[in-house]
C-alpha cells in the first residue's frame, strides 16, 4: 500500500535539501529524488552503459562514473540531446522512486525532495506539494556560493527548471527560506503538526471506507 506522500520542491538554492534534513530529525523517512538519479546511473548500470554508448567515452570519468560536468555542458548547448536523455532516466527514476514509496514506513507521512517533482510527472505519485521558496535572486547569491559556480551557469540551470510563478501556483504549502535556519525550522516544525494530521485524517477515512466496502 502507498504511504501518504508528501512532495518537497523548490528552485536551485532554495533550501530543499535543509528543509529535508529537518524533517527527517523529526522523524519523517524521506525519499530523494537526487540520490535516486545517481543510483540510477550507478557504475555498471544499464542507464550508464546507454550514455556511454550514445554521448562518448567522455561521458564516464577514469573511475567509471558519470562525468557529470562534461554532460551538462552538452545538454546546456544541445537540447535535443537533453530530450534523449531525459527519456532515458526519467522512466528508470521514477520507477525506483516508486518502489521506494511503496516501502512500509512506521513515518506518518513520507517525504520525495525533488528538484523535478514539477517539471515531471513525479508529482503524480505525491497527496500534498510543498514549495520551498526563495526569490531568484537570493537563489543565484546561495547557489553561487555554495557550488563556486558561475552566475551564468546557474541561470542556465534555472531556466531548466519551473518558474518561481507557476511553482508557486502549484503549491499546497509555502515555506518562505529567505531568513535564517532558525525560521526555516519553526516553519517546518508547524508545517509536520499540520501534515501529521492530515495524514492520520486520510488513514482515518480509508479504513472507515474500507470498512464499509467489506460490510
Amino acid at each position: 500500500m502507498m504511504n501518504w506522500v508528501v512532495g518537497l520542491t523548490g528552485g536551485i538554492g532554495s533550501g530543499k535539501t535543509a528543509a529535508a534534513d529537518y524533517l527527517e530529525t523529526l522523524g519523517v523517512s524521506v525519499i530523494d529524488a537526487d540520490k535516486v538519479a545517481r543510483l540510477v546511473v550507478a557504475p555498471g548500470s544499464f542507464a550508464l552503459a546507454q550514455i556511454a554508448a550514445h554521448f562518448g567515452e567522455n561521458s564516464v570519468d577514469k573511475d567509471g562514473h558519470l562525468n557529470r560536468r562534461y554532460l551538462r555542458s552538452v545538454i546546456f548547448d544541445h537540447p535535443q540531446e537533453k530530450d534523449w536523455l531525459e527519456a532515458l532516466l526519467h522512466p528508470l527514476i521514477r520507477s525506483q522512486i516508486l518502489t521506494d514509496l511503496q516501502a512500509p514506513s512506521s513515518s506518518p507521512y513520507v517525504v520525495l525532495v525533488s528538484p523535478l517533482l514539477l517539471e515531471t510527472d513525479q508529482w503524480t505519485l505525491v497527496d500534498k506539494v510543498v514549495v520551498i521558496d526563495v526569490p531568484e535572486a537570493l537563489q543565484l547569491e546561495r547557489s553561487s556560493s555554495r557550488d563556486q559556480a558561475t552566475i551564468e551557469s546557474i541561470q542556465k540551470i534555472m531556466e531548466q527548471q519551473l518558474s518561481r510563478t507557476d511553482r508557486l501556483s502549484r503549491a499546497d504549502f509555502v515555506i518562505d527560506n529567505r531568513q535564517t535556519l532558525t525560521e526555516l525550522h519553526q516553519q517546518l516544525a508547524d508545517l509536520h503538526s499540520t501534515l501529521q494530521q492530515l495524514s492520520l485524517s486520510k488513514t482515518i477515512q480509508k479504513i472507515s471506507r474500507d470498512a464499509c466496502e467489506t460490510d
